[in-house]
C-alpha cells in the first residue's frame, strides 16, 4: 500500500508538471495578469503536496522497516536506530533524488508566492524553465531510480545502511548540500527568464540576490559539515583532502561566490549583465554535472553510492539538453541585454570585484581539471591516474596571494572611481606591520621562506584591513563579517599546515610511542556492545610534561552489513586538536595507532560559520551596498 501511494503521487506530479509546462508556455505569449494566480497557484500547490506525500511515504517506509520496498530493503535494518532509519531515506541513490525533487518543487512554490510584484512574463518563463527541470527529474526517478519498487516475497530483514554513513553530521549534511545545489536551479531558470523577457536589471538583481544567498549559505554549511564528518569519522585528520566528491561541491561554491559578487555590481552599478547570466548558467551546470559524476558511479570516493552507469548517462543527456537550451537562449536574446552606460575606471570597486571573479574562475578551473581529467583519460586510453593535493596546491597557492590583496583592498575602494593616494600611507603602515609579523612567524617555523611569508603577509593584511573597516559607519556589516571569516580561515589553514605534527606506530597493549616531547601509552582495550555494532575501545594516555590526556578511540564492528570502521578520539581546545585513531592490522595483537597534533582546527570550522553568518545577515538586510 505504501509503495503504491508513493508511486502514484509521483505520477500525479508528472502530469502536473506537463500541464504547468504547457500552460506557462501558452500564458507567456498571451496572459491576463488577474488569472495567473488563479491558474497556477492550485496546480503548484497540488504538485508540492504530492511531492511531499511521496517523500514522507518513503520516510514512513524506512521508519516502520517496510522491506517490501526495495529501497528500504537495500538501505535499512531493524536494528538501526530510528534517527538513522530516517536519514537512510536520503542516504541512498533513489531517496536522495526524491529529496532533490522535493526541494526543486518547494523552491518553485516559494518563488511563485514571493514574486507577485515582478514582471508577469518573467514569472511565467521562470515557471516554464523550472518545470522542465522538474519534469526531467521526475522521468529520471520514475523510469531509472524509482524508490517505490516492490520485492516479493517480503524479506524479514534488510541489508542495512553503510555504517560509515551512520553519523549525525552526515545525516544532515546531504539535505543542506541539496538545498544549495537545487537553489542554483531557480537562479538558472530566473536568469534565462529575465534574459528572454528583457528584465536583466537592478530590480531583478535585488530579487535574485536572495536566492543566490540562500544557495550559497546552505552549500557553505553543507560542505563544512561534510568536512567535519570526514575529519573525525574517516580518520583523515584534516579539513580537506581534494576528494573527487569534495571537489564536486567546491566547484559550484566558487561559482556561487563569484555570482554573489557579480550580482552586487549589477544591483548597484547596473553592470556585468552578460557576465552574471553566464555565471548563473555555469553554477547550475556544475551542480548538475556533480550529480552526474556521483550518480554515474565513475568517481572513486567514499561518498559514491551509485552502481548503475546508465543513470549517469540519463543525467548527462539531460544536462547537455539544459546547457544547449541555455546557450541557445543566451545567444538569441543578446538584444535584451542592456548596454553598459556607466563609465568604469581602473581604480574602482567594480574593477576589484571583476578581478577577483577571474581569480575564482581560475580556482574553479583548476579543481575542474583535476577532477575531470582522470575520468576522460580513462575513457580515452583506459589509463588510471589520481590527482592529489600537490597538483591543486602548486596551481592555486601562488594565485592566492594577489587574490587576498584585491580582497583586502576591494571593499575599501569607492564605486566608479577612487584615488588610492589618499589612503596610501595607512595601507603601507598596515602592510609593513603584516610583513613583519609574517617574517617572524616564518623564521620561527623554518618553512619555505618566499611563499609562506607572502601568504602570511597578505592573509594578515586582509585580517587587519577588515578589522580596521569595522570602524567605518554606514558600511556593509555582512560583507565585513564574511571577509573576516575568510581571513581567519586562511590564517588558520596556514598555521595548521606549518605546525601540524603526525606520527604512527604498530602497538600492543602496554607499548609506548615517543614523539617529540610526548609519550603515548597504550594502556588497555575493552569490548562493548551497542545497538547494532560491537565496539573495541582503546584506552590510551598522552603525557606531555605535567599534562595528561586520555583517549578512547573506537573500532566498530557492524554485522549488517559486515563492516569495520575506526572512530577517532579528539581532544579539542581553542588552540589545538590532539587526534588519535587506531585500526586493526593482521599481526596478532597489534594495532596501528596514529597520533596527530592539529593547531587551530576549531577556528577553521568557526571561520566558515562566520562566512555563512555574513550571508545570513546580507539576506536579512535589504539596503546593503
Amino acid at each position: 500500500m505504501i509503495n503504491q501511494i508513493g508511486a502514484y503521487s509521483l505520477y500525479i506530479c508528472l502530469f502536473a508538471s506537463i500541464y504547468l509546462i504547457f500552460k506557462s508556455f501558452v500564458s507567456s505569449k498571451n496572459f491576463e495578469k488577474k488569472k495567473i494566480d488563479q491558474i497556477f497557484f492550485p496546480i503548484l500547490s497540488v504538485q508540492l503536496f504530492f511531492t511531499l506525500l511521496s517523500f514522507f511515504t518513503l520516510v514512513l517506509a524506512f521508519i516502520i522497516s517496510d522491506f517490501s520496498n526495495i529501497t528500504v530493503f537495500n538501505n535499512s535494518h531493524t536494528l538501526k536506530p530510528i534517527f538513522y532509519k530516517i536519514s537512510g531515506t536520503w542516504g541512498n541513490h533513489e531517496g536522495s533524488l526524491l529529496l532533490w525533487l522535493l526541494v526543486l518543487t518547494l523552491f518553485l512554490y516559494i518563488f511563485f508566492i514571493t514574486s507577485k510584484k515582478l514582471n508577469i512574463k518573467y514569472k511565467l518563463l521562470t515557471i516554464l524553465i523550472q518545470e522542465i527541470i522538474i519534469f526531467g527529474f521526475l522521468l529520471f526517478i520514475l523510469f531509472t531510480s524509482n524508490p517505490f519498487l516492490s520485492i516479493f516475497p517480503t524479506p524479514n530483514e534488510g541489508l542495512g545502511l553503510n555504517p560509515i554513513l551512520q553519523d549525525p553530521a552526515l545525516a544532515i549534511h546531504p539535505p543542506l548540500l541539496y538545498v544549495g545545489y537545487v537553489g542554483t536551479s531557480i537562479i538558472f531558470s530566473a536568469s534565462l527568464a529575465a534574459l528572454i523577457s528583457g528584465n536583466v536589471d537592478k530590480v531583478w538583481a535585488s530579487h535574485i540576490k536572495n536566492w543566490i544567498l540562500v544557495s550559497w549559505i546552505f552549500l557553505s554549511v553543507g560542505i563544512l559539515l561534510g568536512s567535519i564528518w570526514a575529519y573525525y569519522e574517516l580518520g583523515w585528520g584534516g579539513f580537506w583532502f581534494w576528494d573527487p566528491v569534495e571537489n564536486v561541491s567546491l566547484m559550484p561554491w566558487f561559482c556561487l561566490t563569484a555570482l554573489l559578487h557579480s550580482i552586487v555590481v549589477l544591483k548597484n552599478r547596473n553592470m556585468f549583465h552578460s557576465w552574471t547570466i553566464i555565471l548563473s548558467i555555469t553554477t547550475f551546470s556544475l551542480s548538475m554535472s556533480g550529480t552526474f559524476l556521483v550518480r554515474s558511479g565513475i568517481l572513486n570516493s567514499i561518498h559514491t553510492f551509485a552502481n548503475d552507469p546508465s543513470r549517469g548517462i540519463f543525467i548527462l543527456t539531460f544536462l547537455l539538453f539544459l546547457v544547449l537550451l541555455a546557450v541557445f537562449i543566451f545567444f538569441f536574446n543578446q538584444k535584451n541585454i542592456p548596454d553598459n552606460p556607466q563609465k568604469s575606471f581602473l581604480i574602482s570597486r567594480e574593477t576589484g570585484i571583476l578581478v577577483n571573479n577571474w581569480f575564482m574562475m581560475f580556482f574553479l578551473s583548476v579543481v575542474l581539471v583535476g577532477t575531470a581529467y582522470p575520468i576522460f583519460l580513462e575513457v580515452i586510453n583506459d589509463a588510471k591516474i589520481s590527482v592529489g593535493p600537490p597538483f591543486y596546491h602548486k596551481l592555486i597557492i601562488p594565485f592566492l596571494i594577489p587574490f587576498l590583496f584585491f580582497m583586502a583592498l576591494g571593499p575599501n575602494i569607492k564605486w566608479i572611481k577612487d584615488n588610492i593616494d589618499k589612503k596610501k600611507l595607512s595601507q603601507i603602515v598596515i602592510f609593513v606591520l603584516c610583513f613583519g609579523i609574517s617574517f617572524l612567524v616564518v623564521m620561527k617555523t623554518n618553512t619555505k621562506f618566499l611563499f609562506s611569508t607572502l601568504l602570511f603577509t597578505f592573509s594578515f593584511y586582509l585580517f587587519f584591513t577588515v578589522i580596521r573597516s569595522f570602524q567605518q559607519k554606514n558600511s556593509n556589516i555582512s560583507q565585513k563579517i564574511s571577509h573576516l571569516g575568510f581571513s581567519i580561515f586562511m590564517l588558520s589553514i596556514l598555521f595548521n599546515s606549518i605546525l601540524s605534527k603526525e606520527n604512527s606506530a604498530n602497538m600492543r597493549v602496554g607499548d609506548e610511542m615517543n614523539f617529540l616531547n610526548k609519550k603515548i601509552i597504550f594502556e588497555n582495550i575493552r569490548i562493548e556492545n551497542a545497538s547494532n555494532f560491537k565496539k573495541l575501545i582503546g584506552e590510551f594516555k598522552l603525557k606531555e610534561n605535567e599534562n595528561i590526556i586520555k583517549f578512547n578511540p573506537e573500532i566498530r564492528v557492524y554485522s549488517q552489513p559486515e563492516t569495520i570502521t575506526s572512530e577517532a578520539d579528539i581532544f579539542s581546545t581553542f588552540f589545538s586538536d590532539n587526534f588519535l585513531v587506531f585500526s586493526i592490522i593482521k599481526n596478532d595483537g597489534y594495532f596501528n595507532v596514529r597520533y596527530q597534533y592539529k593547531p587551530l582546527m576549531i577556528w577553521i570550522w568557526i571561520s566558515v560559520l562566520l562566512m555563512s553568518l555574513g550571508g545570513v545577515l546580507s539576506f536579512l538586510r535589504k539596503d546593503e551596498k
